[in-house]
């Protein structure tokens, strides 16, 4: 009873014309700047910010909501047409998006995008809304050791998830690790790897690895061959909408991938990152179908799937953030930000202190994900429009929104560079036919990873058992250490392998 009273609250809040039209604007700014290539959710609520300082906490909070999955949808549509991540989240949707739109299939690719993301986002808000104090009692319950182990176990499924071979998978997921370590170090301050480069002393710029290795690799591929031999949209583009086989197809991957996604939000760390991977892993785990196109190749699960798993962790995320005071991920640290500028204190108080403001931000989540699919469905024809640019202007315009991109995220030319030398790393891996999505992940985990271990180690005094003594944290390396086994053992290495024969 207590739920459907608070809701009611929410949706009083929410349903104000007021309110309405600022969820309606943040869903669209977020969705037209997301689309921009290198512009994630971070860069769009980072730049909007300023904007809300005006309006009352809630509509500020409810427009910033809008904003933040907006863009988080219009990542997607990059990843799928242009084979750029607009953030760490959409590295898996390009595995398989951009096989589809190459093919022919962007529209059915960005449909299923569009409503495995509305479906999840539903389910996480409904969560949310039911689950979210007996929820954060789990959250709790992880402390560094344990985080530490659940990134080990994402680093092995990454190694599950790429395509070829397992020494290259592994390779990819150390060079990863490694780049992560540039910067300085978080205890001692001492600036490592940076190579008396002032610029390297903050680190390697994700934007900058992402949109080089996918983007400006797969560019300089293209251009490196004969215009006739190239790998761009030669198909027809065949219908805006998935088929019916299409919807048989990708309805059990979006159940799966909105229950994995709705269980790792929560976690503080990387949550809903984790889950687009995991869920992704997942659906490579599941037998294909016969006539099933092969993963890799644009099968419309590995869309579909992590879509909805990184959509259901984006709402879930809110649960550490609302009840506990913890930002999850840094969208989140820029809506602690603009909490504290409007005099709201984030964390099990809000709920009880301020409940118009709670439950009026999760009505609004309802809404807001209603809004994205109105205003995304109809979009789809004029976002094809796209694959009919000849590819010799479409490239120069890639190339100059992504140094637009990535140079508005620090205002620094270096950044730029960095990209223009990782999309010729990223050229070598294409030729070395290296998957890049494990190197990613290994970048990202890799510094969350340092940090949690040392803070075990600190807690424990040193003693390396406080990984295998805690219940949670053994049970993910064992996990973590059976699921390695499985894909050592011959016979499925050698499936595996047969899997990701190129046609």
């Amino acid at each position: 009873m207590d739920l459907i009273n608070n809701l009611s609250i929410g949706f009083g809040v929410a349903f104000t014309f007021q309110n309405l039209a600022y969820a309606f604007v943040g869903c669209l700014l977020g969705t037209l700047i997301g689309v921009l290539p290198g512009i994630g959710p971070v860069a769009t609520i980072a730049m909007l910010l300023p904007a809300t300082y005006a309006l009352p906490p809630v509509s500020a909070l409810i427009m910033l909501a809008g904003i933040y999955y907006g863009a988080q949808y219009g990542g997607s549509t990059t990843a799928i047409l242009v084979n750029l991540p607009g953030e760490s989240a959409s590295v898996v949707t390009v595995i398989d998006g951009y096989q589809m739109a190459r093919r022919g299939r962007a529209g059915p690719a960005l449909a299923a995008a569009g409503l495995g993301s509305f479906f999840a986002g539903c389910v996480g808000t409904l969560i949310l809304a039911a689950f979210a104090p007996p929820l954060t009692e789990v959250a709790f319950k992880f402390g560094p050791a344990e985080y530490f182990s659940l990134m080990i176990l994402g680093l092995i499924g990454a190694v599950v998830l790429a395509s070829g071979s397992l020494l290259k998978a592994i390779t990819m997921i150390l060079l990863g690790l490694a780049l992560g370590l540039v910067g300085t170090d978080v205890n001692s301050g001492v600036a490592r790897y940076s190579f008396d480069i002032p610029e390297l002393t903050d680190g390697i710029g994700f934007i900058a690895i992402a949109m080089g290795v996918f983007g400006y690799g797969e560019i300089i591929g293209n251009l490196s061959v004969k215009e006739d031999e190239r790998e761009v949209f030669t198909s027809k583009v065949t219908g805006l909408f998935p088929t019916k086989e299409d919807f048989k197809r990708m309805t059990p991957a979006v159940l799966r991938g909105t229950a994995l996604g709705s269980t790792l939000g929560i976690l503080p760390g990387g949550g809903a990152l984790l889950s687009s991977f995991a869920s992704y892993t997942l659906e490579k785990r599941t037998r294909l179908k016969p006539g099933e196109v092969p993963f890799g190749k644009g099968n419309i699960r590995g869309v579909a799937g992590p879509e909805s798993a990184n959509n259901a962790g984006a709402q879930t995320s809110f649960i550490p953030l609302l009840t506990l005071g913890i930002p999850p991920n840094p969208v989140m640290a820029l809506m602690v930000g603009a909490m504290t500028i409007h005099n709201i204190q984030p964390g099990p108080q809000v709920m009880t202190s301020n409940p118009e403001l709670f439950w009026g931000l999760i009505a609004s989540m309802w809404i807001g994900n209603l809004m994205l699919i109105v205003l995304n469905l109809p979009l789809i024809g004029i976002w094809i429009k796209l694959l009919t640019i000849p590819y010799k202007w479409l490239f120069p315009a890639i190339v100059l929104f992504c140094a637009i991109g990535v140079y508005s995220e620090n205002n620094n030319t270096f950044d730029v560079w960095m990209v223009a030398i990782f999309g010729v790393v990223g050229y070598t891996f294409l030729k070395l036919k290296c998957e890049p999505a494990p190197l990613l992940l290994g970048f990202i985990l890799g510094p969350m990873m340092e940090e949690n271990l040392r803070r075990a180690l600190l807690l424990s005094r040193g003693d390396w058992g406080v990984l295998v003594t805690r219940p949670i944290s053994a049970g993910l390396l064992i996990a973590a250490a059976l699921l390695l086994v499985v894909v050592l053992l011959p016979s499925v290495k050698a499936k595996r392998e047969e899997a990701f024969v190129e046609e």
